[in-house]
C-alpha cells in the first residue's frame, strides 16, 4: 500500500484566505494541532512577506516533533536567505521554491521568457542545494503551462537538487481527467523524477480541489497539498480531512495509506475555524455538523438497525461524538422511538403510531425539533389522550 505524504499548507495558503489573518500566537497553536495530528510537512509561513511571518516560521521551527517545517520563497536570493535563517533551529526543515511557469503569467506577472524562467530554475535551486538538503520546487499556474515546459523545468530542478516536484493547479482550472493525464505524462517523460516525490496543489474554484487531488494520487502523485477546512486564496485549497478520509475509506480503491490520526480531525478542524474566524457548513463532509446525521424516516430506520447502512465512516473514526438522529417532519417511528427512549420519556401506555401523527402533524413547517419542543409535544399528547379517556 502507497504511502501518501501530507503537506499541510493552512499556515501558509490557508492563512492567506480573505479575513483569516492569524497572529503568531495562533499559528503556533494550530501548528501544534498539525503536528499533533501527524502531517508530514507544515508549510510554516511566507517569511519575505512580513516580520511576523518570519517570526512564525522561525518560531514553528523550535517546536514541531513530528513534522517536517517547512518554508516558501520566490526565485531571488533574498527570499531564500530569509527562510533558510528561519528555520536554522530545526534539523527537520524543507524549502519551497515556486515560480509561474503559465505563458499568462510569464508574460504579465514575472515579464520573463521561458529560457530566462529555465535560468532562474537552474540557478536558485543550485544556490539552495548549498544550504539545505530538502528542496520542493513548484510550477505555479502548472495546469495552465505546456506540460512539456513543466517538464523541461522539473528536470532541471531534480538535477540540481529537488527532492520534491510540485504541480500546482493555482487557479482550481483542471479538472480530474485532466490531473490524471498530467500526472502520468509528467512521471513517464521527466528524467530523474524516479529520485523525487510528485506532488500536487489543487484550489477549489470549480468545486474539483479534492476530485483533483484525489485522481493525481491515483496516476502516481504520493504528495498532496492540502489546508484544514480547505481554507486557502479565494475558494480555498483541497481540504485535507476530505483527501485523508477519502484514501481511507476507499482504500480498496485507492490501494494508499497516510500518517494522519483521522480521529483528530473534527478537533482540528474547529480549532482553525475559530481562529481564521471562518465558520464551516453544516453539511460540510467529514467534520460538519450534519456529516452523521439523519432526519429523515427510512434513513433514521436504517442506520438505527445498521449504522453502515447510511454511513460509510465511522463517526469516532474523524472524531464526531456520535451518529446523530434529528427529529423533523419527514421522521418515521424508529426515529422518534429513539428519541422517546434516548430521553427517558415513558410511552408504554401510549399509541406510538398515533403519537408520530401527531409529532408529524405538529412539526411539519419547523426546521429544527428540540429536546424541549419533543417533551412538550409528548406532555401535550399524553393530556390529550387523558382527556379523551
Amino acid at each position: 500500500m502507497k504511502n501518501v505524504k501530507i503537506f499541510d499548507t493552512t499556515l501558509r495558503d490557508g492563512q492567506q484566505s480573505s479575513g483569516a489573518n492569524l497572529s503568531l500566537a495562533e499559528k503556533v497553536k494550530i501548528a501544534k494541532m498539525l503536528d499533533k495530528l501527524n502531517v508530514d510537512i507544515i508549510e510554516a509561513g511566507f517569511p519575505i512577506s512580513s516580520k511576523k511571518e518570519f517570526e512564525s516560521v522561525k518560531k514553528i521551527s523550535k517546536i514541531l516533533k513530528n513534522a517536517k517545517v517547512c518554508s516558501l520563497a520566490r526565485h531571488n536570493k533574498r527570499d531564500i536567505d530569509l527562510c533558510i535563517e528561519a528555520m536554522k533551529s530545526s534539523k527537520n526543515k524543507r524549502l519551497h521554491l515556486f515560480i509561474a511557469t503559465s505563458n499568462l503569467h510569464m508574460k504579465y506577472k514575472l515579464n520573463l521568457k521561458p529560457k530566462e524562467i529555465i535560468e532562474l530554475v537552474e540557478s536558485m535551486v543550485k544556490y539552495s542545494r548549498n544550504k539545505i538538503d530538502d528542496i520542493e520546487w513548484s510550477c505555479e499556474d502548472g495546469t495552465r503551462s505546456d506540460p512539456n515546459f513543466i517538464i523541461k523545468c522539473f528536470e532541471i530542478a531534480a538535477k540540481y537538487g529537488a527532492r520534491t516536484l510540485n504541480i500546482a493547479d493555482t487557479v482550481g482550472y483542471s479538472t480530474p481527467l485532466e490531473m490524471d493525464i498530467l500526472v502520468k505524462k509528467v512521471l513517464k517523460n521527466t528524467k530523474g523524477i524516479e529520485k523525487c516525490n510528485l506532488s500536487v496543489h489543487c484550489h477549489n474554484d470549480l468545486g474539483m480541489g479534492t476530485s483533483n487531488t484525489l485522481q493525481s494520487i491515483k496516476a502516481g502523485a504520493n504528495q498532496a497539498e492540502c489546508t484544514i477546512n480547505g481554507i486557502g486564496e479565494r475558494a480555498g485549497n483541497a481540504p485535507l480531512e476530505e483527501v485523508v478520509m477519502a484514501l481511507k475509506t476507499r482504500k480498496d480503491f485507492f490501494n494508499c495509506k497516510t500518517r494522519i490520526n483521522s480521529k483528530l480531525l473534527k478537533e482540528s478542524s474547529a480549532i482553525v475555524s475559530k481562529l481564521t474566524n471562518l465558520y464551516i457548513s453544516k453539511n460540510k463532509p467529514i467534520v460538519g455538523e450534519n456529516a452523521f446525521a439523519h432526519e429523515t424516516g427510512i434513513h433514521q430506520h436504517g442506520v438505527l438497525i445498521k449504522r453502515k447502512t447510511y454511513e460509510i465512516m465511522n463517526p469516532k473514526d474523524v472524531g464526531q461524538k456520535e451518529s446523530k438522529i434529528n427529529l423533523g417532519s419527514q421522521s418515521g417511528l424508529k426515529g422518534v422511538k429513539f428519541k422517546l427512549d434516548y430521553y427517558k420519556l415513558n410511552y408504554k401506555n401510549l399509541n406510538l403510531k398515533e403519537f408520530v401523527k401527531f409529532f408529524k402533524s405538529k412539526v411539519e413547517n419547523l426546521k429544527v425539533v428540540d429536546k424541549e419542543l419533543l417533551i412538550k409535544l409528548f406532555n401535550d399528547f399524553k393530556v390529550k389522550k387523558n382527556e379523551k379517556n
